[in-house]
């Protein structure tokens, strides 16, 4: 796994786990701030052919 691959996949797996405690705490804007970062970073695995699905559910 090159550097890039490694990176995008950790910051997914950051922004998921930042997501989940922004709903469980009730702040919708920030789950709401955190749901995007995690489409923009998905949009951008996927740009560069990164699979995300099997390695981070």
């Amino acid at each position: 796994m090159d550097a890039f691959t490694a990176g995008i996949l950790q910051r997914i797996e950051a922004a998921q786990t930042d997501l989940h405690r922004a709903r469980e705490s009730g702040d919708d804007f920030l789950a709401d701030v955190e749901q995007a970062e995690l489409d923009d970073l998905r949009r951008l695995a996927a740009e560069h052919g990164v699979e995300v699905g099997a390695a981070i559910a």
